[in-house]
Formats: C-alpha cells, structure tokens, sequence
C-alpha cells in the first residue's frame, strides 16, 4: 500500500490518477475533504482509505507502506497562523520523517520553491546544511518548508538514520488539472481562463523596473504532469535520494503564458497592462527560474513539457470542456 497525504489536493491527487493508471488500487489518501468541492479530485479514482489527518498516526500504528509520498499542507502564501502552520507542514512532517525511518520506509515529500525567497542566492538545490542556512523565505509557508529540508539536512550532514529513500521536492509554479479548489492560490491561467474565453480583458502587471518589459515577469512555469513524472520515477528509483528542484528550468513571462493561451484557443489576444499596486512593488519577485542539474545528474531524463504545449493540453483537455477534472 503506498499513503499520499494531500493526496485530494492538486498535485497529490493527479499523483493518485497516475498511480491509478500504473495499475495501483492499493493508495490511501491522507486529507481533509472539507465543503469546497475537493472531493471532485478524487471522483474517478480508486483508493484503499481516507484518512482524516487527525487520525493518521493512529492510522499508522502496526502498518507496512511500500512508500509515503507527503504532500500535505497549508500551502497558502498568504497564512498567518504560525502555530498552525508550523505544527501541520513541519511538526507533522516530523513525525512523518520519524516513522519512515524507523519503519524503513521510502519518503518522499514536497519542499517548494518559495524556500529561495527573492532568489538572491540563487535558485540551486544544494542540500548542504550551509547553503540552507543561507536561504531566506520571503512568507510563514517558505519558512515552514525551509525548516523541514534543513532537519533533513542535518541528519543527513550527521549521517543519522534516515529513511531508505528520502527525496524533498522544491516545486516551481505549477499549473494544470484539479487546481479549481484553490482559490486566489489558483495558477494566473485557471484564474483568468473564463476571461480570456469570453474576450474579456485580462490584466497583467506593468514593469516597475528599468530593462523589463510590461508583462515581462518570469516565473518557471510546469505543467502538473511533469512534475507527476519526476515522483513516479522516484518511486521506480529507490537507490536516489536527495533534495531537488522540481521545475523546467527555463523562466517563461506572464505575457507568455497568456498568449499561450490564446493560440489554444485560436482567439486575439485582449490584453492590458496595470501598475502593480504598491503593497507589493518592492517585494515582487520579477524572475524566478530552476536548475535542475542534480535532478538530471540522478538519472532523470523525462524531460520537460514546453509552456506553449503545456497551455494547450490544459485548456483543450481540462479548462475548455465541462467536464474539468482528471
């Protein structure tokens, strides 16, 4: 049996459908449905349990995984209870850490790449507790992360007992089916998609700094299935461990994404440019782009899917039928 905690949520339910598809029932899902509709992400899958989270170290007691793949947690940018989120995406994480060690079990979990805070040391996934120590997260979530892959760091540093396998995942900006439930949280395409459908204008940030074009922010955006592919062959690869980013390795623009948008449909682009609202101007992180060296040096050669074609399969597959969900 493998356990999937955030297994309802974005990635960790198209992490279940590809399990599903890889002929896997055995998955149970650790995750709180709620009223929000979440359940849908989960309405074609097959699974072994739900667990509540407050039942899952009950749940745990006398079980053999073949794996836990934690992907749980408060993810929201914007939290402000430190209690909660400390106690739900580090102390939980923890315990987590702690019973895959000692029940030998492969761990894989996501980190994100909101640890690089504004991207001033760069965005290498270098695991040495000293490059760690350098980071500084820019919100409560990038912190919370960042305080897990630095424990990790330091019992592999000690050369402590660690899990058989133990892979953290630092995740870029991604996009893709089963997203609906998050809001404001929601990737900028699924937020505008009915807007750009109907024609309606889209807005995009105005650059406030000199050489950067309006519009012209970067991000690395990755589509949902490739980030899927990278744990699956984790999960197939148990000799690989270590902390990775998980991300194309190339910055696209927000005006990019959008045009991207566009060609999918075969419409014409209606698009206007607005100042950044000053709450946010000097913090706002104009480029943010992976390095997916280590990853590739461990063996991964799944490749990356382009942005434009990325867009396309999310809208023609997902956000432009009735029918959105994997």
């Amino acid at each position: 049996m493998l356990l999937v905690t955030g297994g309802a949520g974005f990635i960790g339910s198209n992490l279940v459908a590809a399990l599903n598809q890889a002929g896997r029932a055995d998955v149970a899902v650790c995750d709180v449905l709620g009223h929000d509709g979440k359940w849908r992400n989960l309405a074609k899958r097959q699974l072994a349990d739900i667990v509540p989270p407050a039942e899952l170290l009950a749940w745990l007691k006398g079980r053999r995984l073949d794996a836990v793949i934690h992907l749980g947690a408060i993810s929201e940018t914007t939290a402000t209870d430190g209690d909660l989120v400390i106690e739900t995406n580090f102390r939980l994480s923890m315990r987590l850490l702690d019973w895959c060690t000692a029940n030998a079990t492969p761990f894989i979990y996501a980190s994100s790449a909101s640890t690089y805070g504004d991207g001033a040391q760069g965005f290498r996934d270098d695991s040495s507790v000293e490059a760690l120590k350098a980071l500084r997260p820019m919100n409560l979530y990038g912190w919370s992360k960042h305080l897990f892959d630095m424990a990790v760091a330091e019992r592999a540093a000690r050369s402590d007992k660690l899990p058989p396998q133990w892979a953290g995942l630092k995740f870029f900006n991604v996009f893709g089916p089963n997203e609906y439930h998050k809001g404001t949280m929601m990737s900028v395409l699924a937020r505008r998609f009915d807007d750009i459908r109907a024609g309606r204008v889209v807005e995009l940030f105005k650059s406030h700094r000199d050489g950067i074009a309006d519009g012209d922010q970067r991000r690395d955006f990755i589509y949902v299935d490739d980030v899927v592919r990278v744990m699956m062959w984790l999960l197939s690869t148990p000799s690989v461990s270590g902390l990775f980013n998980v991300g194309t390795g190339k910055a696209r623009s927000f005006r990019d994404l959008m045009l991207s948008a566009y060609a999918a449909l075969g419409t014409v682009p209606n698009l206007r440019y607005v100042d950044m609202p000053l709450s946010i101007r000097d913090s706002y992180q104009y480029f943010t782009e992976s390095n997916v060296d280590r990853l590739t040096r461990a063996g991964y050669n799944g490749g990356f899917t382009t942005l434009e074609e990325a867009v396309d399969l999310y809208i023609k597959g997902f956000l432009d039928r009735a029918d959105r969900f994997r």
